[in-house]
């Protein structure tokens, strides 16, 4: 086993291709895995069977403004920027209550789809994604401690790392880079 495995111990997941998420969320469970997700990828879960901290749950704070505040909120981004090296943010997380993400799965909403199709300008601005970018770049800044999966065909990847016992440092950086 390599010394610089990152065991796969919470995910996050907020998917808007949804392609085998029901498997996704079944291996994941299988692995022991605690999964949050956000809005409908937690209810698609949650119909699968999969068990699912919903993000709102999980923050204490409900989702506002018609969806545009779900996951921009202290608890998931420093889950995803505290650095697992650094004893002062784990000491600090600690301190608050919150345990890192070892995992992120997020693929954003094809905002390029929507403008094509000629929808009204205040329906395409609604599906402009905040958090979720938010949540890949605070990922991928803390790449060293944060597994980041951005394409539903980067899953046999996470799923052979699961078998494994988790993700190495230069096998997380070369699945990022895959999906570019």
């Amino acid at each position: 086993m390599p010394l610089d495995l990152i065991p796969i111990k919470r995910a996050l997941i907020s998917v808007y291709d949804k392609t085998d998420l029901e498997i996704l969320g079944k291996k994941l469970q299988a692995h022991g895995v605690e999964i949050f997700s956000t809005g409908s990828t937690a209810t698609s879960l949650k119909e699968f069977g999969v068990e699912v901290t919903a993000i709102e749950e999980y923050t204490g704070f409900p989702e506002i403004l018609g969806g545009r505040v779900k996951t921009l909120h202290p608890k998931v981004h420093a889950a995803l920027l505290a650095d697992k090296n650094n004893a002062e943010h784990m000491q600090t997380i600690a301190n608050l209550g919150i345990t890192p993400f070892d995992l992120v799965i997020i693929n954003l909403y094809p905002f390029s789809n929507t403008v094509a199709s000629g929808g009204k300008f205040e329906e395409c601005i609604e599906q402009i994604d905040i958090g979720g970018p938010a949540m890949l770049r605070s990922s991928a800044k803390n790449h060293s401690s944060v597994a980041v999966i951005s394409n539903p065909n980067q899953y046999e990847f996470l799923f052979a790392s699961l078998v494994a016992g988790g993700f190495t440092r230069s096998e997380e950086h070369t699945s990022e880079l895959q999906s570019h």
